[in-house]
């Protein structure tokens, strides 16, 4: 039987062009624009599109013209081919190119029988999840993909993946004394309404950063203090608390190591909000220490546990 592995993810712009493309995609998906009406979806898609896109292409401007997220994930698939290579292993984009109905043709042209997806979020949200799940699965019954396949939803309870976070803290710490800095988990923000209405990402983001804890302690890394804070709100409505921005501000210890807890590749989130915008913030704040670390994108640690993960789902 012919298997393979699919990585699914977000996406980000391959080039400004698509800036507009990614964003209208993004706000006309029902998980994360959650009125009933359609019509007013696409309005609202259509006024913040049109509202962000210039903002955005110069965001994405600084980042070299593109996201960094399709070439660290097309980094990451051509190490997991390596290590599975009994596995086709392909990913597959919810906003941007590569869109799920390119990868699923690959799939029926290799003749592939059964399909392991993962998407590369460490909790589970309608948002994310479900949302790239639902994508891909509506457009295999669309093509005609006849393999049967098998979700990996979750994974921030694993403990391989938790000691490569550590690694990662560790990395960036270098030779900073920890028990003088400030060490913030920061996760991408949700509106209120939609933790609500039953999404566990917020439960799950807190019990990670428990589980870190946990470990931390056990690897005698101490810090002045472990918070957690959220990034990346957009509009009005009431959002998980306290953002990030509330949390440097409130800060008397001006050393902080931010870890965005819920981003497993980075992208503009990590790699231009956090280092770049909120690092000039933190210089504002009178920072002495400002320190980000590192998604796990291809390291070999992820690379090791993704492949642990495949291997436990095809034997069970």
């Amino acid at each position: 039987m012919k298997k393979a592995l699919v990585l699914l993810n977000m996406g980000g712009p391959n080039n400004l062009d698509e800036v507009k493309l990614f964003l209208s995609n993004m706000f006309n998906d029902a998980n994360i624009i959650t009125v009933k009406s359609s019509l007013l979806r696409r309005l609202i898609a259509f006024m913040i599109t049109t509202s962000r896109t210039k903002t955005a292409q110069a965001n994405y401007a600084k980042l070299g013209g593109k996201s960094p997220l399709v070439g660290y994930t097309e980094q990451l698939v051509v190490k997991l081919q390596s290590a599975l290579p009994s596995l086709h292993v392909s990913f597959a984009m919810r906003y941007t190119p590569p869109f799920c109905d390119e990868a699923i043709r690959e799939l029926q042209a290799q003749g592939i029988e059964e399909v392991i997806l993962l998407p590369l979020y460490p909790h589970y949200s309608t948002t994310t999840t479900k949302s790239s799940v639902e994508d891909f699965m509506k457009t295999a019954k669309a093509l005609g993909l006849d393999a049967k396949i098998r979700v990996i939803e979750r994974f921030f309870e694993d403990e391989s993946y938790n000691r490569l976070l550590l690694k990662k803290i560790k990395e960036a710490l270098a030779e900073n004394d920890p028990t003088r800095m400030e060490l913030i988990f920061s996760a991408h923000s949700l509106p209120q309404k939609i933790i609500i209405n039953g999404d566990p990402y917020e439960k799950e983001i807190i019990l990670h950063v428990k589980a870190m804890e946990t470990l931390l302690e056990a690897e005698n890394l101490h810090f002045k203090a472990v918070h957690l804070a959220y990034q990346s709100k957009l509009g009005p409505v009431k959002w998980l608390e306290p953002s990030l921005e509330e949390k440097l501000k409130t800060l008397e210890n001006k050393n902080a190591l931010i870890v965005p807890i819920s981003f497993t590749i980075d992208n503009s989130e990590t790699e231009f909000e956090l280092s770049i915008e909120y690092a000039h913030l933190a210089q504002e704040l009178g920072f002495e220490r400002y320190l980000v670390a590192k998604c796990p994108n291809d390291d070999d640690g992820f690379v090791e546990a993704i492949s642990c993960w495949v291997q436990d789902r095809l034997k069970g």
